[in-house]
């Protein structure tokens, strides 16, 4: 993985000091909470509902063991002991003292880490595939690309101050497993006939208050020209972009308003100055951060069939079918550690466990681990031979729930049990949920699917592209929950539909179970269900819903009428 060289230690301590600094006048009150919050905002640093909340960078989701390991001494020093892992591969904890944050800052700098443009209208962490460097399907490893591109945007002089957030997703593999296309910027790497490497280059993807699948302005990029042409498309969203308006201020708005064609254009002719200028990249360029991505010491072995030798022993059957993913080295396999055990908010770990995966990685998987932007942790590089071991001490550390891309390994927000900005709580939706479908035989039948949650329409559950999405909104003070189906993410990304009016809490756990229900009536075989809503439409899903009353103690079905 990326190291830093000198110039990277210096902009860390240099800004941790400016920090500090910033931190001593504002509990002086030399600074006011209005001077102090666009300061704030540039280290990753929000006030909540309860307390101030730290975001941590993880760079295309990627750790080392010792990075992992410093969690786990944050959680346990400065928070309550315990992290939240994000769909942008960060880590947040929520229960920070102001005066506190500088020195969380010196020690993530003690392992080469920031928490720099993880907020504020700038460009943030760029995200990419957890399996990148070992996906069999891979074109070539992304993370080269992306840490180019990380390191093109920290500070970028012109980009800090954009009329909104602006994030980045860069996929390597024929399959999408960076969910590009609802990004402001997705890349995904190509060849063309020539068999030259470069990227599909998308824009104006994005979810929120307007939900929108990125366009393809251009189908080949040539690699030397990944900064020069994503600073062209910034430009032209620097200089046009929407700033009287916060709700119209992506990238997506101002494309969707001038069209896909026209936007094209703006970026082709701001292009024309910068196409061979001193952001070009060069083969040497490049080659420097490539080394960095090496191959670890793979040993020569060959596939294994583990179930086989452990035959009887369903559990590690169903944790090896769901968690194990396949690798390109022959002998090895990815290693997903489930972060979504029925009881425990999706996303959160505790510090014990953080300083166990990061043992993990470093006794079974060369010292790395990756997060997902499904809220997960894997260990990328697991000898077979290895696996029956690495899954017995997961389980006893409750890693190894067998649940991966089924319905509890859902994606949820903090929602409004922290966040400031949510309508409704998400997390006990998820945990009523979680525990109504515990049944795994049950989930193996219904098979995959993704059920995302999030507590306002800023949607960072991404409820949009969730097979079923559950938005918290606002109802005259109270908390209710929309849904939606038939959103999908990946080489098929699709937006969701609201199926009808707005449900309580407590009516929840019955919708999905009934929307479930018309799924395995109707389906055809090895139908996804984003594919099943797609052939016979939301109509039957809804009728089935709303066919009788939804009992809850002391509550009552929504009107046809209200609608949110």
């Amino acid at each position: 993985m990326y190291q830093y060289d000198q110039y990277d230690h210096l902009i860390v301590r240099e800004r941790i000091a400016q920090y500090r600094d910033q931190v001593r006048r504002r509990l002086a009150d030399e600074l006011t909470e209005a001077e102090f919050l666009p300061l704030r905002l540039q280290n990753g640093l929000y006030l909540q509902r309860h307390a101030y909340m730290l975001r941590i960078a993880v760079p295309y989701g990627l750790l080392a063991s010792k990075q992992m390991r410093m969690f786990g001494h944050i959680a346990r020093k400065y928070d309550r002991g315990y992290g939240h892992f994000t769909t942008r591969q960060n880590i947040q904890f929520n229960w920070v003292e102001l005066e506190q944050t500088p020195d969380i800052l010196t020690d993530l700098a003690s392992v080469e880490m920031h928490a720099i443009q993880t907020s504020g209208n700038c460009i943030r962490n760029t995200t990419s595939d957890p399996y990148a460097g070992v996906a069999a399907d891979e074109i070539i490893d992304p993370r080269p690309y992306a840490e180019v591109l990380r390191q093109w945007s920290t500070f970028h002089p012109e980009f800090l101050a954009l009329p909104r957030k602006f994030k980045v997703a860069i996929n390597g593999a024929l399959e999408d497993r960076a969910a590009i296309a609802i990004h402001d910027i997705g890349l995904t790497v190509v060849r063309n006939e020539a068999g030259e490497v470069g990227f599909k280059f998308m824009a104006g993807g994005g979810m929120g208050r307007t939900p929108i699948i990125g366009s393809v302005i251009r189908e080949f990029l040539p690699w030397q020209h990944l900064l020069t042409y994503t600073e062209a498309v910034m430009r032209v969203y620097n200089q046009y972009g929407r700033r009287d308006n916060k709700y119209k201020a992506r990238i997506k708005i101002l494309l969707k308003a001038v069209g896909v064609e026209e936007f094209t254009r703006q970026v082709e002719e701001e292009w024309v100055d910068l196409k061979d200028g001193p952001e070009t990249l060069t083969v040497e360029e490049m080659q420097r951060v490539i080394d960095y991505f090496q191959p670890p010491a793979y040993k020569q072995l060959a596939d294994t069939d583990v179930v086989a030798e452990q035959a009887g022993n369903k559990a590690f059957a169903n944790w090896v079918s769901r968690n194990v993913k396949p690798h390109k080295q022959p002998g090895y396999a990815a290693v997903v550690l489930s972060l979504k055990k029925t009881g425990v908010p999706p996303g959160d770990a505790t510090a014990e466990q953080m300083d166990f995966m990061a043992d993990l990685s470093d006794r079974y998987s060369f010292g790395e681990l990756r997060v997902t932007h499904e809220q997960n942790v894997v260990l990328a590089d697991v000898e077979q031979a290895q696996l029956f071991a690495l899954w017995q001490e997961a389980k006893a550390h409750g890693l190894a729930t067998p649940n991966i891309g089924l319905l509890t390994d859902m994606i949820c927000c903090p929602g409004g049990d922290f966040c400031s900005l949510a309508n409704a709580k998400s997390l006990p939706i998820a945990a009523a949920i979680s525990e109504r479908f515990e049944n795994l035989d049950y989930q193996h039948d219904i098979g995959e699917i993704e059920l995302n949650i999030s507590g306002c329409i800023n949607a960072c559950g991404h409820h949009h592209v969730g097979s079923i999405g559950v938005l918290g909104v606002d109802k005259d003070g109270s908390e209710w929950y929309q849904v939606s189906i038939g959103g999908a993410q990946g080489n098929h990304a699709a937006i969701g539909k609201i199926i009808g009016p707005s449900f309580s809490a407590l009516q929840m756990p019955e919708v999905i179970d009934r929307l479930l229900q018309v799924y395995l009536r109707d389906r055809f075989e090895d139908e996804s269900f984003a594919a099943c809503v797609q052939r016979i439409g939301v109509a039957p899903f809804k009728e089935f819903v709303y066919a009788t009353p939804i009992a809850e103690k002391g509550g009552r079905l929504v009107g046809e009428d209200e609608y949110v």
